[in-house]
């Protein structure tokens, strides 16, 4: 049964870096995609960033040029470095996989049927 735990959320100052990490257990190809998504309160889960299992990220436009994937296969780790943060990246922020199936990446809940229990993330004017 795969497990996905995240990590490294914390409160910080806009224009402050973190990062974020999710670890895969049990069995778990590396070619599985896997994601960040977030949620603020009173909005709907969005999509941060994804790789696909050819490797290839893909970002919110929000996020590109301040966020970073990346993947320590030999530990089934995936990244999120995130720098420049803002007041608006205040989220919980949540790691997914799509376990099965080879896919794309992808910001599109739809297709990830492996969740975490998520990390907040505040960010402080």
């Amino acid at each position: 049964q795969v497990q996905l735990v995240e990590s490294g959320g914390d409160s910080v100052q806009a224009g402050g870096s973190l990062r974020l990490s999710c670890v895969a257990s049990g069995s778990f190809p590396s070619w599985y995609s896997m994601g960040w998504f977030r949620q603020a309160p009173g909005k709907e889960r969005e999509g941060v960033a994804s790789i696909g299992s050819n490797g290839i990220p893909l970002y919110a436009d929000s996020v590109k040029g301040r966020f970073t994937l990346s993947k320590d296969n030999a530990k089934n780790t995936l990244y999120l470095q995130m720098y420049d943060l803002k007041p608006e990246d205040t989220a919980k922020y949540y790691c997914a996989a799509i376990v099965g199936f080879w896919s794309s990446a992808s910001l599109m809940q739809s297709g990830y049927n492996r969740w975490g229990q998520g990390t907040q993330v505040t960010v402080s004017a």
